[in-house]
């Protein structure tokens, strides 16, 4: 069977609350697992972000920046069964939808080297497209080789994945419509851009690389560094809000949705 999946990542702020620890948004995830379920999508990989339950737990104990002390160890030991307790609710309301979703570890799968995946043992994942289960990843706390661990993000992970795999397309699931010519949370004047190149991403770096510093993942600024490596290998992109309902449903049928579409150009 040729494997060619969707990637679909969504953003931790839209399955959580963010100004809430540890606070799923269950009404969200509900409504999200039966967009994916209707879709029917042949060959789907899911990624989730973290939201309120990874982030604080990442920032408290520092783990992006690595190894520096033994308490740290706990904190990845916490910040790992953070993503898992949410990974478990995503994966039950899917199989709740008569799905065949499986979660699976970054942890164990996954060595990063200076913050990058250097590795990922792909067969599992392989096996699992074959037989049509729905693999569900998140954004975790990693080996890594030089740093000792550190913060594997879900876009990341994505972009990756979508390379490893020549994925047909990579969708994310932001808070936000997609990329506008500034942040649209602070200022009411942000345009939405409908389309760009890796072009356009290229010229546009410098300043992606400044506003860098919103999350312990990267935000908006980091989805866009991360994708641009997939999208120069000819797979498109697309970011939507996936708060707003039918905009994830839309996206993976491949229907007309109010997002921006990243193509190579």
């Amino acid at each position: 069977m040729v494997i060619k999946p969707a990637v679909l990542k969504l953003g931790g702020s839209v399955i959580t609350n963010k100004r809430e620890p540890m606070t799923p948004n269950m009404p969200e995830i509900e409504r999200l697992s039966r967009e994916i379920a209707r879709a029917k999508v042949s060959q789907l990989i899911l990624i989730h972000g973290g939201g309120s339950y990874g982030h604080p737990l990442a920032e408290q104990y520092a783990l992006k920046e690595g190894y520096k002390e033994q308490t740290q160890l706990v904190g990845f030991s916490k910040t790992h069964q953070a993503m898992v307790a949410l990974n478990k609710l995503v994966v039950d309301a899917l199989i709740r939808q008569n799905m065949a979703a499986v979660g699976l570890q970054p942890s164990s799968l996954v060595v990063t080297s200076s913050g990058r995946i250097r590795s990922i043992e792909e067969q599992p994942l392989r096996n699992m497209l074959e037989m049509g289960f729905l693999p569900v990843f998140y954004g975790d706390a990693v080996l890594d080789s030089d740093l000792g661990f550190t913060i594997l993000s879900g876009d990341q992970l994505a972009a990756f994945l979508a390379v490893q795999l020549g994925a047909s397309k990579i969708i994310l699931g932001a808070d936000v419509d997609g990329l506008y010519t500034s942040d649209p949370k602070s200022d009411p004047s942000a345009r939405l851009i409908r389309r760009a190149t890796l072009s356009d991403l290229r010229n546009m770096e410098h300043e992606i690389e400044k506003a860098r510093v919103t999350d312990v993942t990267g935000g908006m600024a980091g989805k866009m560094l991360e994708l641009m490596p997939a999208v120069g290998k000819k797979i498109s992109a697309l970011i939507v809000n996936a708060a707003t309902p039918n905009n994830i449903y839309k996206a993976l049928k491949g229907e007309r949705v109010i997002g921006t579409t990243i193509v190579k150009g």
